[in-house]
């Protein structure tokens, strides 16, 4: 089958497309014919190895997997032989945290693991982004945040695939919206359900009068340091960007003071976890009160491409690997 191969931690260039062996599902695991992938900034860190943190899970010199994505939608085509819940021909979508290997054309999947049965409501390309930035941004602002009706959030990089997310999921969750973006992005975040918008390059929100409850910063270009100011009495910061000055405010915040700051890995949830967060999402979909905003889509063999894209920092919603053209 054809893969791409990470040769190494570095630029988009070290992923090659190869010719691989096609996996053998084992008693547990059902065979996925790969229709549709991500590509996200996390995956970045898998490719950059930055922060250097990070290899305590992705491999220290080289990646541990050196296939990248974790995303992916397609059709299951062979079965282990213990797997029940399953059957060939099911469209199935799911997360695989990080085991990554979503770039290619098949996939083994535990059966047991973060997969479900994709609802007739939603597309392929759909389906393979949800579990990035819906899930991430579901978890950040329904667990750990504990987001109410009423509450004020405010999410920073609301134009991106966490972002165009969390502003639905915030509404969903019935709080009170603002989305910081970009000029040119001012229009999809308002169309998405944010209150109100703030222009990055007119206004500075760490430097207005206002207060929020949850300040959710999606891409890690402000801090808790610069956004306590911007807190309510109890206000929490939370990003899915793990920096040095995070952690160490994460750890004093834990022990002294009101205001939080906090992060998670989403990826670490054990996998019951993720498949029943998850399957709520797949409801709030299907009632259309949630939807995925897909910016650009790229052919398996261009998969660098999509990360320089990616590393840009422009992107609007998500970017979708194509492997199976019948998607």
């Amino acid at each position: 089958m054809k893969a791409i191969i990470a040769t190494g931690y570095g630029n988009p260039e070290v992923f090659q497309l190869m010719e691989i062996d096609k996996p053998e599902p084992k008693e547990n695991e059902v065979l996925v014919q790969v229709y549709a992938a991500s590509a996200t900034r996390a995956d970045s860190m898998m490719r950059t190895g930055k922060p250097y943190i990070g290899r305590l899970f992705t491999g220290l010199l080289k990646p541990k997997h050196a296939i990248p994505g974790t995303g992916f939608a397609g059709v299951i085509v062979s079965l282990g032989k213990n797997v029940s819940r399953f059957k060939v021909g099911d469209q199935v979508f799911g997360e695989t945290t990080l085991g990554f290997g979503t770039n290619a054309e098949f996939l083994s999947v535990p059966e047991n693991g973060v997969i479900l049965h994709m609802p007739e409501s939603m597309s392929f390309t759909e389906a393979a982004t949800i579990c990035d930035g819906h899930l991430t941004s579901f978890i950040f602002l329904k667990e750990m945040a504990n987001v109410k009706a009423g509450q004020k959030v405010l999410i920073n990089g609301a134009s991106g695939s966490l972002g165009s997310a969390a502003i639905q999921i915030a509404r969903y969750l019935g709080a009170e919206v603002t989305g910081v973006t970009s000029t040119k992005n001012l229009g999809l975040v308002k169309s998405l359900g944010a209150h109100f918008v703030i222009d990055y390059s007119e206004e500075d929100f760490t430097k207005s009068n206002a207060k929020y409850d949850v300040i959710y910063d999606t891409i890690g270009k402000s801090s808790f340091h610069e956004s306590k100011g911007s807190l309510s009495m109890n206000g929490q910061y939370i990003s899915p960007v793990l920096k040095f000055p995070l952690l160490m405010q994460m750890m004093i915040t834990s022990i002294i003071g009101n205001k939080k700051a906090k992060f998670a890995a989403a990826g670490l949830k054990k996998d019951e976890e993720l498949r029943s967060l998850l399957s709520e999402l797949v409801v709030v979909f299907s009632e259309g009160r949630l939807k995925t905003i897909i910016d650009r889509q790229f052919p398996l063999e261009k998969v660098a491409q999509a990360h320089s894209y990616i590393s840009e920092g422009h992107k609007k919603g998500n970017v979708v690997i194509i492997i199976n053209s019948q998607n």
